[in-house]
């Protein structure tokens, strides 16, 4: 169980790394630099969060990968969950 531990929270800081990462990116137009050094700028982030985020996907495991895409999803925020025993009728 040790050696699964490992990965999953080696899966789990990639993908929160990868977030900031994506956050950032609306804030580089606003940055002193050149045009080039912009484009450059957002395609190594670009480029390195989705390897992180991927990555950390496949360290987690297709379970645990959708449920933590779930969380990161806007539209999950606000939902309520719902029971799921009504969804089973009572004899």
């Amino acid at each position: 169980m040790k050696k699964k531990n490992w990965k999953i929270r080696l899966g789990i800081i990639l993908m929160v790394v990868s977030v900031p990462l994506f956050l950032f990116l609306p804030a580089i137009p606003f940055l002193e630099m050149e045009a080039s050094h912009k484009i450059t700028l957002t395609t190594i982030i670009l480029v390195v969060a989705e390897v992180l985020f991927w990555g950390g996907g496949l360290l987690l495991g297709k379970e645990l990968f959708t449920k933590y895409k779930a969380y990161f999803n806007p539209k999950n925020w606000f939902k309520k969950k719902e029971d799921e025993d009504q969804s089973t009728p009572e004899p």
